[in-house]
């Protein structure tokens, strides 16, 4: 209770208007009663069937034509975690939802000593005879076992990141039985989770577990083929570099990886290299990306055999990385068809700081100039389905409102979303802070008023670093994302200074925001506080990072009709009844911003937030997406001179 009653004192420091319902889920806490029916949904919600569920092709930056969607109704149980597979199964859930989801169908609670099964058989195509099959997860939420066929196939951990197991050798013919098994501590240990708590109330919410994003298919050649094209823009250079990964590395000379850039259809640039090596490909007078202009070239990558580019000569004699390899491997002539071949996307842009019009104090540049990023907080919490969006229109939706209210930008919040959302974000032209989801237990969080960070166990940072390596990876394509986000206000803050140095070091392209609020310990390239008072609080200048307002707003509105549990404490940071008090506070603390923007070269304004979600109104939008709360051409006017 002393750690809860400081914390409220640090927060009350800060401008947040607090109660201790908002702070207790941070303790170690058992499992509330389960989870209730949405008393609202979205309309996309309500459109769900289980042959409509998910069907678009789940990975936009690297498609291949063949592939099955498993989405649909499964088999589930749930038993204690000690007992091995059911003979018995408890009924049917809807994959991709979670199980304590609305549109799951089964709307139950999953508690650390229990397992979640699921089941269900499937047919492989007799025209993927002959190659390898893969079966995909979007997210499993949080440690997972797979079985074929009674064969144990291998595990997972993490509950953000898509993975694959080769199912090749445990197939037979005809019909094939999947099973998963499924365990998630929720909020009783410290992994990556965001805001899931066993008893959601305040700025947490109800958990999610087991399967909740898109499952499929996908056969790949028996021998060799792509596992991963990587591509980083170089706009300075008018070019891009790509990295073509192969499943297994393949010595023998003949093999290359052939690169087509395209506009629309149209070739720009194509060029042969050794497989295994990086490619710079060049894209002379590039067209930019910008939020105003979204411009995406096609991409296709082929594995292809070449003849020998030095044929006749001695091994030792063979010029490596280096020009000279790189110009016969581009002159090679490449014999028979590629052996596979995958189509993707990129884009030209850079994110970078430098001067601004405010002397001394560096800014956001976009392709070299001053873009000032105005977004919201965006959670992406759904009533129905809680972190599964329902559809790409409900995502599409989202995107279009906040493009047209004149954001930017926005800041996804201690959440991963699918590819798919990245690629509208890509497409529409919307830049994306990518905040790591956080993880921590009871005095892991750093408080505001405290600048010793506390200490970690080991084996919670090794998963919380892989869990943010392998975002960055999955994520590393998508030219929307330009920012990283590592620790949150410091939720399991730790080692600040060295992960945001490793960050930047993993990806250099991008801008690193190593601590989202509360304290500051010089690292990155951010000074970003947050204030929720009813005027914000202006960040101190910077010689040496860009100074951004990473969370203000939060006006609350109430509305009735649409509120997740009309009895539960419906709040906002001020908290008010009608639109027009709430348009009066929303003109207030933009007005600030603009003047932050003006007069100090603030470089970025988060807003709390796009929707309500769950208990917190502090949406634009109401939890079930029905009522905008200020107009949209309103939003717009009041946003216009930021970027002027």
């Amino acid at each position: 209770m002393k750690q809860l009653i400081r914390r409220a004192a640090a927060l009350l420091s800060y401008g947040f208007l607090v109660s201790t319902s908002l702070l207790a889920p941070v303790l170690a806490q058992t499992p509330a009663p389960g989870p209730q029916k949405a008393a609202i949904m979205s309309r996309w919600e309500k459109q769900v069937t289980p042959e409509n569920a998910w069907r678009e092709y789940p990975r936009p930056q690297m498609v291949r034509s063949n592939w099955q969607n498993l989405n649909g109704m499964w088999e589930y149980a749930i038993r204690p975690k000690t007992e091995g597979q059911p003979t018995k199964f408890d009924g049917q859930i809807l994959v991709p939802f979670a199980v304590e989801s609305t549109l799951s169908k089964v709307t139950k609670s999953l508690t650390p000593d229990q397992r979640l099964w699921y089941r269900r058989n499937i047919t492989i195509p007799a025209a993927w005879n002959g190659q390898r099959v893969l079966l995909h997860f979007g997210a499993v939420d949080y440690e997972c076992n797979l079985w074929v066929n009674g064969g144990l196939v291998g595990s997972h951990t993490g509950g953000s990141d898509p993975f694959e197991f080769d199912i090749t050798d445990f197939l037979k013919s005809g019909q094939n039985q999947v099973v998963l098994g499924v365990t998630d501590p929720t909020s009783n240990d410290e992994q990556p989770r965001g805001k899931q708590v066993f008893n959601p109330n305040g700025i947490w919410y109800t958990p999610v577990s087991g399967i909740w994003q898109t499952v499929w298919l996908e056969p790949v050649p028996k021998s060799n083929y792509i596992e991963e094209v990587r591509i980083t823009p170089e706009l300075d250079s008018s070019r891009i570099r790509v990295e073509v990964l192969l499943n297994k590395p393949i010595t023998s000379p003949t093999s290359a990886i052939r690169l087509t850039a395209l506009d629309g259809t149209q070739t720009v640039s194509s060029l042969v290299v050794r497989s295994g090596r990086a490619a710079y490909v060049p894209i002379s007078n590039p067209k930019l990306w910008t939020p105003d202009s979204p411009f995406l070239y096609n991409l296709k990558a082929e594995l292809v055999t070449v003849t020998d580019p030095f044929a006749g000569t001695e091994n030792r004699n063979r010029p490596r990385h280096n020009e000279a390899e790189r110009s016969a491997y581009a002159k090679a002539q490449v014999t028979g068809n590629p052996a596979d071949a995958v189509t993707s996307y990129f884009a030209m842009r850079k994110i970078s700081m430098g001067p601004g019009p405010i002397a001394g104090q560096p800014m956001l540049l976009l392709n070299n100039k001053v873009v000032f990023q105005n977004g919201p907080l965006d959670q992406g919490w759904w009533p129905g389905s809680l972190l599964t969006p329902p559809s790409d229109d409900a995502m599409i939706f989202e995107l279009d409102f906040l493009k047209k209210s004149g954001f930017n930008m926005l800041r996804k919040h201690i959440k991963v979303e699918p590819a798919r959302y990245y690629y509208h974000c890509d497409r529409l032209g919307m830049l994306v802070w990518q905040d790591m989801p956080s993880g921590f237990v009871d005095g892991q969080d750093m408080h505001p008023s405290e600048s010793v960070e506390p200490l970690r166990r080991s084996k919670g940072k090794e998963q919380f670093e892989l869990e943010l390596r392998r975002m960055m990876n999955r994520l590393h394509n998508h030219p929307s994302i330009v920012t990283w986000v590592v620790h949150n206000e410091g939720w399991g803050q730790y080692d600040n200074v060295r992960m945001a140095n490793w960050v930047k070091a993993l990806d250099p392209s991008r801008l690193v925001n190593a601590a989202s609020g509360w304290t500051d310990l010089g690292a990155g390239d951010f000074y970003d506080i947050h204030t929720y008072h009813e005027v914000p609080h202006v960040p101190e200048a910077k010689k040496d990072r860009v100074i951004v307002v990473g969370e203000f707003g939060g006006i609350g509105w109430p509305v009735t009709g649409h509120l997740w549990d009309p009895n539960k404490r419906n709040w906002g940071y001020q908290t008010y009844h009608d639109k027009d008090a709430v348009l009066k506070a929303y003109r207030t603390k933009y007005g600030k911003m603009v003047e932050m923007y003006q007069k100090n070269g603030v470089s970025a304004a988060v807003y709390t937030q796009t929707t309500d979600v769950e208990g917190e109104v502090n949406g634009l939008l109401t939890y079930d997406r029905e009522v905008i709360k200020i107009p949209i051409e309103t939003l717009r006017e009041i946003h216009a001179p930021l970027f002027k």
